[in-house]
């Protein structure tokens, strides 16, 4: 008898695991790859130049998850307005994915190290940026839908092409890729001449601080929700004891282990050029007060994340973002 229960009760966990955990990975529109690589009319599919073949596996067609890309028509969030640069034609609706800029998405992927041209005319692989040149203050932001309920803490993954200043003047007389003689980073001290990096001495911080980025993050409902007040994620601070710290009304507090990403000047960011940097956000609990007082609620698959990444007057660099330079990473229940 005893067998028989045991033999029973594997079945039982057997069946449980079936059911599925399995990471994901979601993009501005809808997060199936694009197979036709470049094609301009598959604008809002994922392109692979961003992914590695072991990614590309967990990028879904989010629509047989039932999950649109649009939802709520006129007058949802996202509205489209005069930064809405993804997707950026007439059929544009309100309720989309989207991705923002106030600048123009005019510029080549300086990621790869094979652009080539010139005069405004590009050659290469991935998208077209937005470019955020140094000591101009401007923004990026990106409206993703969960392709699936998230299980686990949520990855905001960001990935921008970071030059330093006139990079291209320079690696067009050189006749090479700007991002092999120019790679910069977010903070850093610029140096007298071209693609010149400061060094400093004992004691002085390598980083301008108040020239990095700052970063927001907030989710909406979505369709499948039962409902909630839009609240900021908290992230957790890496490296740390990944301690929940709150306060004696159960309300987190920012801390060395946690932050709530409220684009404050304690939710600054660090970003490579053409490195990811991944934030990890803790899964939202229904009832957790975050340190801004906000409820949290159990997220479901649409439900709406929005980053919004801040460039200050006081960057010393040239940013390059586009649509795919934010990606929403996980582990998530599986749809069927």
């Amino acid at each position: 008898m005893k067998w028989v229960i045991a033999c029973f009760l594997a079945l039982f966990m057997v069946s449980a695991a079936l059911a599925g955990e399995d990471p994901y990975i979601a993009i501005v529109g809808n997060d199936a790859l694009n197979q036709g690589f470049g094609d301009p009319f598959l604008e809002g599919f994922a392109n692979p130049f961003y992914f590695s073949q072991k990614h590309q596996q967990f990028l879904f067609d989010q629509t047989l998850f039932s999950v649109p890309v649009c939802f709520g028509g006129r007058g949802s969030i996202p509205i489209v307005n005069q930064y809405t640069r993804v997707p950026n034609d007439d059929d544009a609706e309100d309720g989309c994915e989207q991705f923002r800029a106030n600048t123009p998405i005019n510029q080549p992927e300086v990621c790869d190290v094979f652009l080539t041209g010139g005069g405004g005319t590009y050659s290469y692989f991935g998208e077209p940026n937005a470019r955020i040149t140094a000591r101009n203050e401007g923004f990026y932001e990106w409206y993703v839908r969960l392709p699936k309920k998230p299980s686990g803490e949520i990855n905001l993954v960001l990935e921008c092409g970071i030059l330093k200043p006139n990079a291209f003047t320079f690696a067009d007389a050189m006749d090479v890729s700007p991002v092999e003689l120019c790679a910069a980073e977010t903070g850093e001290r610029i140096g007298a001449g071209l693609c010149v990096r400061q060094e400093v001495n004992p004691g002085t911080n390598p980083l301008v601080i108040s020239a990095l980025p700052r970063i927001t993050a907030i989710v909406y409902p979505g369709p499948f929700s039962v409902g909630f007040a839009p609240f900021n994620l908290t992230a957790f601070r890496n490296p740390s004891t990944y301690t929940l710290t709150t306060a004696t009304s159960g309300a987190m507090e920012n801390s060395q282990s946690l932050q709530v990403l409220d684009g404050t000047n304690a939710a600054r960011i660090l970003l490579k050029a053409c490195m990811d940097k991944t934030i990890v956000a803790k899964l939202p609990v229904t009832g957790q007060l975050n340190a801004l007082g906000q409820a949290e609620h159990d997220l479901e698959a649409g439900d709406l994340v929005y980053v919004r990444l801040f460039i200050p007057r006081d960057s010393t660099v040239d940013i390059y973002c586009n649509a795919q330079s934010l990606r929403v990473a996980g582990v998530g229940e599986s749809p069927f």
